[in-house]
């Protein structure tokens, strides 16, 4: 059965002064990074003084990635075609090579300053072609190629695509089951439709479902909404690499690319905190994440999840491990949603059940029944204060994908040469805003997502 990709509405789009930078960044002499907006929002050169993924190796299941894209250099595994058309490496759509670029772009020409960076640019990409236009996608193929990406030791599992055959009892929500078991973390969009519904596989338990966010840092208005969504990242107007074009760059909006970025950061915390199981560091991700000026009532919010990504925050901050399945888990005998995104001790669910089984026994052999009465409440206050506020990070709801619209080329400059830009030319500061003025995406926020 096929499906359609959860992509972008790609093309050349001019960039606009909505940022709210602390002032327009410094301007460099390569037209493809000057247009790369988050690479200021985020501040990349601070979060690579904290790490840079290396050693961590992301999977990313799309159209292929071309290795042999100046950005990407050395980057790419062997990887594999689930598609039997051959070659891992072979994307003659370019959406693959793009998210690739995302997460682990490193730029070329003199100290890397051309090109297209990605957030983790030391990380490694495991190339798995699960279709060769993005939307000829079969949940049997894509979902071989998760368990492939597995078995190869991938870290993280980045799926900028949609499939509406992957309800609960497909292959593809198997196969996502046999990642989440054998600690990948495993991330996917939410959808490009702007309605309520979480899209499959983003929807399916344990996934971190990702909203897009524009260049003002608000909720795109095209990215899905609704229960399951876990956060949001930058999704406008976004440069990537893409070697189906003769510039070799294309630029393109959608939930794929902040899906991308939040692949990026997952490889960055599992690089820096390797002792981390796949649920903690998915917990670093939402405790760290905000909300800015947001006036959210209830966490996770229907729009941002638990809050847009800060990767240096998810690097930095002093954040307890928590339970070992992460603030995602599903509910069983064994685990609860309680146990989730605002928990801030190790202590597992099971731990909890030890230590009221072992008191109610002491309680009956000292007092009776009505002992027993007076230390069951004082274990349900226990309990009870142990219980996180957030819920699930799956939902309900569903949403009709919606295909890309291609990359139109940039401007005709090759890979090498681009166009000076003029000095400080950069992103304006809206009307009314001082420069000096901090960027509000780097303070500590009002609202945070625990």
């Amino acid at each position: 059965m096929s499906f359609k990709r959860v992509s972008s509405t790609a093309g050349v789009m001019a960039m606009t002064g909505a940022l709210l930078l602390t002032s327009a960044p410094t301007a460099s002499a390569d037209y493809i990074r000057d247009r790369q907006w988050v690479i200021d929002v985020i501040d990349f050169k601070k979060v690579w003084a904290e790490s840079q993924g290396e050693g961590v190796t992301v999977a990313v299941v799309d159209t292929g990635v071309d290795g042999s894209h100046p950005d990407l250099t050395g980057q790419v595994l062997k990887g594999m075609d689930v598609t039997g058309s051959g070659d891992a490496q072979d994307d003659t759509n370019g959406h693959g090579t793009g998210m690739a670029s995302l997460i682990a772009g490193h730029g070329h020409g003199t100290n890397s300053s051309a090109g297209v960076v990605g957030l983790a640019p030391k990380a490694k990409i495991l190339p798995i072609k699960a279709s060769s236009t993005g939307d000829d996608y079969r949940g049997d193929q894509w979902a071989e190629g998760v368990r492939y990406a597995v078995d190869e030791g991938a870290d993280v599992i980045n799926l900028s695509f949609a499939d509406p055959s992957a309800v609960p009892d497909s292959k593809g929500a198997e196969a996502i089951d046999y990642a989440l078991q054998h600690d990948v973390v495993v991330v996917s969009g939410t959808g490009n439709d702007g309605i309520t519904g979480v899209e499959y596989p983003a929807k399916l338990p344990g996934m971190v479902a990702v909203g897009a966010i524009d260049e003002s840092l608000k909720v795109w208005k095209k990215s899905n909404f609704g229960p399951g969504v876990t956060l949001a990242a930058p999704g406008v107007n976004i440069a990537r690499a893409d070697t189906t074009e003769s510039s070799g760059y294309a630029e393109g909006s959608g939930v794929s690319d902040a899906t991308a970025y939040v692949s990026a950061t997952a490889a960055l915390v599992r690089a820096k905190y390797p002792d981390l199981t796949a649920g903690q560091v998915i917990n670093r991700l939402i405790k760290s994440a905000t909300f800015l000026d947001e006036d959210v009532k209830k966490v996770p919010d229907e729009q941002y999840g638990y809050g847009i990504i800060r990767p240096y925050a998810a690097l930095t901050k002093d954040i307890p491990k928590g339970p070992k399945q992460g603030p995602l888990a599903q509910s069983s005998p064994s685990t609860s949603t309680n146990s989730g995104a605002a928990s801030d001790d190790n202590d597992s669910t099971s731990q909890v059940a030890k230590k009221k089984k072992s008191s109610s026994g002491s309680i009956l052999l000292i007092a009776g029944i009505a002992g027993a009465v007076v230390v069951l409440g004082i274990l349900f206050a226990v309990i009870r204060s142990r219980r996180n506020g957030g819920s699930s990070g799956s939902g309900s709801g569903s949403g009709t994908p919606s295909h890309g619209t291609g990359y139109p080329p940039q401007p005709p400059t090759g890979y090498q040469q681009y166009p000076n830009t003029a000095p400080n030319q950069g992103y304006p500061t809206p009307p009314g805003q001082s420069p000096q003025q901090p960027n509000p995406y780097t303070q500590q926020p009002p609202h945070q997502g625990q």
